[in-house]
C-alpha cells in the first residue's frame, strides 16, 4: 500500500537530518606526537628483530636492505640507533660476497668419462662471448695433470712453435711460462709445469696472457681466477 504524503515528507526530513548530522561530524584526531612516536618505535623494533636475524644467519645480503629500510622510515627510533652502529660493516660484508659469489660462478667444474676418468675446473676469458678462451685444469686418470687453453669451437688454434713463450701477468706481475701444442691437433694450447702454475693461481686474482691465435693474431686474454675453488677440483681417486 503506498505510503502516504505526510509519511514521506516525514523520512525526507529525517534523512536530510541524518546527513546534515553526518557531514557536520567532526574527523578524527589524529594521533598525537607521543602516540605517533610509539607506534613507530614498535613497528622499526619488529623490523630491527629481522635484520638481527638475519645478521645471525650471515645473511648480510638480505639485512642490509632491512637495515636501510629502518633508517629511511624510522630514523628517531632506538631501532635506528642500533642499526647505525653496524650497518656500514653490513653493506661491505654483502658487497663483498656478492663479488665473490660472482667470482666463484665463472669457474665450471665437471667429472666425465673421456677414455678414462677425468676431472675439471674452466674458466672462460673476459669478458665472456661466443669467442671467449678457456682455461681448463684437468686431472685425468692416464693423462695426469695438465693445464691449457682451449680456443672456441670451430677456430684454427694457436701458434706455438715447439716450446714456445707465453707472457703472463698474475696481478700485474709479468713473468714468462713454456706452452705447447698438442700433438693431436686439438685447438688448445698446454702450459708446462701445471702444478707450480695452479699453485701461483690460488694467490691471484687476474691473470692475463699475452697470445696469438689463427684466427684473430695476437690477443691479450684475461681470466678473473679470484673465485678457484680448489675443493671443488676433485683428486683422482688414490691420487
Amino acid at each position: 500500500m503506498p505510503k502516504s504524503l505526510p509519511a514521506i515528507a516525514a523520512l525526507a526530513v529525517a534523512l536530510a537530518l541524518g546527513a546534515c548530522s553526518q557531514q557536520g561530524a567532526p574527523p578524527p584526531a589524529a594521533p598525537s606526537a607521543s602516540a605517533q612516536a610509539a607506534a613507530n618505535a614498535a613497528a622499526a623494533a619488529k623490523e630491527l628483530k629481522l635484520y638481527e636475524d638475519m645478521l645471525a644467519q650471515h645473511a648480510e645480503n638480505l639485512a642490509a636492505p632491512v637495515g636501510q629500510d629502518i633508517l629511511q622510515k624510522y630514523p628517531r627510533t632506538p631501532a635506528a640507533s642500533e642499526v647505525r652502529k653496524t650497518l656500514s660493516q653490513v653493506e661491505a660484508t654483502a658487497k663483498s660476497k656478492a663479488e665473490h659469489e660472482r667470482l666463484a660462478n665463472l669457474w665450471y667444474y665437471q667429472t666425465a668419462n673421456v677414455e678414462g676418468l677425468q676431472h675439471t675446473a674452466s674458466i672462460y676469458s673476459s669478458p665472456a662471448s661466443a669467442e671467449s678462451v678457456r682455461l681448463v685444469l684437468r686431472r685425468h686418470v692416464k693423462w695426469g695433470l695438465s693445464v691449457y687453453l682451449f680456443a672456441p669451437d670451430g677456430s684454427k688454434g694457436f701458434v706455438c712453435k715447439d716450446l714456445c713463450n707465453v707472457a703472463m701477468r698474475f696481478d700485474g706481475k709479468r713473468e714468462i711460462w713454456k706452452a705447447y701444442l698438442p700433438k693431436t691437433g686439438e685447438p688448445a694450447m698446454f702450459i708446462n709445469q701445471g702444478k707450480a702454475f695452479i699453485a701461483k693461481m690460488e694467490k691471484t686474482k687476474v691473470i692475463q696472457m699475452d697470445v696469438t691465435t689463427r684466427d684473430h693474431g695476437k690477443q691479450s686474454l684475461e681470466f678473473d681466477v679470484g673465485g678457484y675453488d680448489p675443493s671443488k677440483f676433485t683428486p683422482l681417486p688414490g691420487k
